[in-house]
């Protein structure tokens, strides 16, 4: 590939709240100025981006990242000779309103180390089908620090729940196959979903989408041993396909399914 060639990927996942996400490398192309209906959320891997919003010049170091609110113009040119690797989601309303649009355009480059590694984190998880519990629980926790950040609050004190954490572990164990959505969980539970996740995590030591799947591999593991193939497995026990199996049972068990099946007895 031509170094000039911009490489483009893009897709929409089934997490609510992501209208799209697009990553890019692109060296010599320049956006003009335009506008989107959706925040967009940006943090740059390689070489950086300079950018005009609200006729006020940014730039985008790799260690920042960038929030830029729907309905406001901007533009967008590498700012080294060598381009610039972007990755970016698009969220839609329900995760930041409009009210914030006027903070966003004061400070859209946030340097947050927490909140770099967090975006970063999401992304990983977006690229992954069968994970939305993770991504939409990233997410969250993402939207959560944004805000923080655009009102100058302090989110530092998050108060333990431990009765709530309880009613959300009972309510993934029911649905292990079956899975359940971070918002809809929110809804049973009458809870936050940022909220769900701490209380979750600061009760058990463990976030609820990794709880899910530790419960899907232990049930994976028994129809393994008595004789399932691993394509079959993956269905019985909610993931996405044998990949998606696999990419877990390994993480915790250390081998493939189909080790772990062979090395029966």
């Amino acid at each position: 590939m031509a170094a000039d060639q911009p490489e483009v990927s893009a897709w929409r996942p089934r997490v609510p709240g992501v209208v799209e996400v697009f990553h890019a490398h692109f060296t010599e192309y320049a956006y003009p100025m335009h506008v989107h209906d959706a925040w967009t959320l940006l943090i740059v891997d390689d070489g950086a981006v300079r950018y005009d919003l609200d006729r006020h010049e940014h730039g985008t170091p790799h260690d920042t990242v960038t929030l830029l609110p729907p309905h406001v113009p901007h533009n967008g040119s590498p700012a080294t000779p060598d381009g610039f690797r972007k990755r970016v989601v698009y969220l839609d309303g329900s995760r930041l309103g409009d009210d914030l649009i006027g903070h966003a355009v004061d400070t859209p480059d946030l340097r947050d180390p927490v909140l770099r590694r967090r975006v970063g984190q999401l992304h990983s998880a977006l690229a992954r089908p069968g994970d939305e519990l993770e991504a939409e629980s990233r997410l969250t926790l993402v939207g959560e620090r944004l805000r923080e950040h655009l009102r100058g609050t302090d989110g530092s004190a998050h108060r333990p729940d431990p009765a709530l954490a309880r009613s959300l572990r009972e309510l993934l164990d029911a649905r292990v196959v079956d899975g359940v959505p971070l918002e809809e969980a929110a809804r049973l539970l009458h809870a936050h979903p940022a909220h769900l996740v701490r209380a979750f995590s600061g009760a058990y030591g463990i976030a609820p989408h990794q709880y899910l799947m530790s419960r899907r591999v232990g049930r994976a593991r028994r129809l393994l041993l008595d004789g399932l193939a691993p394509g079959e497995v993956a269905p019985a026990t909610g993931f996405y396909d044998q990949a998606h199996l696999t990419r877990h049972f390994k993480k915790l068990v250390g081998v493939t399914p189909g080790r772990y099946r062979g090395s029966s007895r």
